[in-house]
């Protein structure tokens, strides 16, 4: 059990599980609010933290985990700066 968490193959399956979600909200969420975009841009940032979280088990050198945190981060800010938009209209 210890080596499937170290191993980073936990959060392998758990970002095929983030995928595998994303189709099926994109395809049942067509037409209605909030649009796909605004799901696939809340399960970016997700994505990109277990990125970084591979990255950090993976020994992978430190400039995965900053640009993972950094695509996070930037996929963060635009589901807020989406979020602020539509709740000013």
């Amino acid at each position: 059990m210890q080596d499937l968490l170290t191993s980073g193959l936990v959060v392998d399956v758990a970002l095929l599980i983030v995928a595998a979600e994303a189709v099926l909200l994109v395809l049942m969420r067509r037409g209605r609010r909030p649009g796909p975009g605004a799901l696939l841009i809340n399960l970016a940032s997700g994505a990109c933290l277990m990125l970084a979280l591979r990255a950090v088990l993976a020994g992978a050198p430190g400039f995965w985990l900053a640009a993972a945190l950094a695509g996070a981060g930037l996929a963060h800010v635009a589901d807020l700066w989406l979020r602020l938009r539509s709740a000013a209209r």
